[in-house]
């Protein structure tokens, strides 16, 4: 992962905890209305790929029990990870677009509601993304994937494809970069990946045809398996986010300026509506900034929100950076992962970071957006993320104004009790953060993604659910107070 040339060290700092009478005065843990989702606190558990569905992207005892570890702690809101609505292979990421996923999601709903006792809410992160291959060996790019043309037999001086393969596979860096594009070289050096703006691609030109369609059904599989919402997925280096990007410069009414950027979201957003019912809570995560050249500003994601809460939205989720763009260059073999440069740093900051540290980096693009929010006269609830970890600090954000709702992600992985021992008046029994991004690691191999904090704790406990390689337990300790 890259990490800011200054290379601050940090350490996790929570600050003092409260006493239960402390904490159950705070705004904190106060209710809060996003549309028809009641919540009994402010606080949110933002979606995290653990790694656990089958390669089918069904719901497994390994599922089950990492949500139902997650509720125990009562989070008022617990988001499920990003969610393929689409019916296609995707590797051991859940998915939802066809109904025989619903009984095991309906399954997860059911453990969840009685591990929280029904305080916390559930709702399920709901997303498309576009192929992505891994880096090739030279040998099997020229052989196998570049399309040879004109262009390439008449740099290279040959006649034919078979002499020109040869020809580009004796080339150094230097000379290939006079020969190939700016695509071919991509595709060699980070492997082939489609973007939204590639519409000389019959699949890619109809996404607008065909997105809103596909959120729509699977919101509806996901309130008929007992869901409370869905939050569709606009962020990051997915398909949603790029058509919001200001790199999308589609010339058919869906890129270039930003209501036709925000076009096909919007109407995606629409069709969900049309499919479920007025009890069901639709919001949305994108990105406060894209952080990479050219890519989205905070202005870009004001203009979003207002049109967003205007749509009806019941919430709004930020995030920030998390781009293919300035991702670091993956071994061959290896896909490109758009939490490795710059951007993902911002995404997911690490405690190796520069003067700002890794604490709360988005807390004041949110503030701006949110203020955006209510001058256009919404008070749609904004959640923001990022770097939080200690009671004080959330409470300031939402006292200065800065979001309604706080997002604890990395720090509920770190202890899913967090919420429990901070009613309870039992702060300093929290297992904090050290943000040393040990789960991000594991989220870049796809492996099971767990803590370093407890990964490796009492695992002789009967019944554990264990990694793959026995060595590492999947859910967090068992704590009672």
């Amino acid at each position: 992962m890259w990490r800011p040339p200054e290379r601050i060290r940090w350490k996790s700092d929570a600050g003092r905890w409260p006493t239960a009478d402390q904490a159950a005065a705070s705004r904190l843990f106060a209710a809060l209305d996003a549309g028809p989702m009641r919540l009994a606190a402010r606080t949110w558990v933002p979606a995290m790929v653990p790694w656990r569905a089958t390669e089918d992207g069904a719901v497994t005892p390994e599922v089950l029990a990492w949500y139902e570890r997650f509720a125990r702690g009562r989070p008022a809101a617990l988001v499920v990870e990003a969610t393929g609505i689409r019916d296609v292979p995707s590797g051991p990421l859940l998915r939802i677009g066809h109904d025989r996923f619903i009984p095991g999601l309906a399954e997860l709903v059911k453990r969840v509601r009685a591990a929280s006792g029904g305080e916390t809410r559930l709702l399920i992160q709901l997303i498309d993304f576009l192929a992505i291959r891994r880096r090739p060996p030279p040998e099997t790019f020229f052989r196998r994937y570049l399309a040879i043309t004109d262009r390439h037999r008449k740099a290279l001086g040959v006649a034919t494809d078979d002499e020109a393969r040869e020809r580009l596979l004796a080339l150094d860096d230097n000379a290939l970069e006079t020969v190939l594009d700016a695509r071919e070289l991509e595709s060699l050096r980070t492997g082939y990946r489609e973007r939204v703006t590639d519409t000389h691609l019959p699949h890619v030109r109809d996404l607008p045809k065909v997105l809103p369609e596909l959120f729509g059904r699977a919101a509806r599989r996901a309130e008929t398996a007992g869901f409370d919402g869905v939050e569709l997925h606009f962020a990051h280096a997915y398909t949603m986010a790029s058509f919001l990007s200001a790199l999308n410069d589609r010339s058919d009414g869906f890129g270039g300026s930003r209501a036709e950027r925000a076009r096909l979201p919007l109407q995606a957003y629409d069709v969900v509506r049309s499919m479920i019912s007025n009890r069901f809570a639709v919001g949305c995560r994108f990105l406060a900034e894209d952080c990479i050249e050219g890519g989205s500003t905070v202005d870009d994601a004001a203009y979003y929100a207002e049109r967003f809460a205007a749509a009806g939205m019941d919430f709004l989720s930020l995030s920030r950076g998390g781009k293919f763009e300035d991702a670091k260059q993956p071994a061959i073999g290896e896909a490109a992962y758009p939490y490795t440069g710059p951007s993902g740093y911002e995404c997911m900051p690490q405690f190796i970071s520069d003067t700002r540290g890794p604490f709360g980096r988005n807390l004041e693009p949110a503030a701006r957006i949110r203020a955006a929010v209510r001058a256009a006269g919404f008070a749609t609830p904004i959640v923001v993320s990022g770097g939080i970890h200690g009671f004080a600090q959330a409470e300031a954000v939402l006292t200065d104004g800065q979001a309604d709702i706080v997002g604890f992600a990395r720090q509920a992985l770190a202890d899913p009790d967090w919420f429990r021992k901070v009613r309870l008046g039992r702060g300093s029994e929290i297992r904090v953060c050290e943000y040393t991004n040990y789960c991000e690691a594991l989220d870049q191999k796809h492996a099971q993604v767990t803590c370093k904090l407890w990964d490796r704790q009492s695992l002789d406990e009967p019944g554990l659910l264990k990694s793959k390689d026995g060595k590492r337990r999947l859910v967090a300790p068992a704590w009672e107070p």
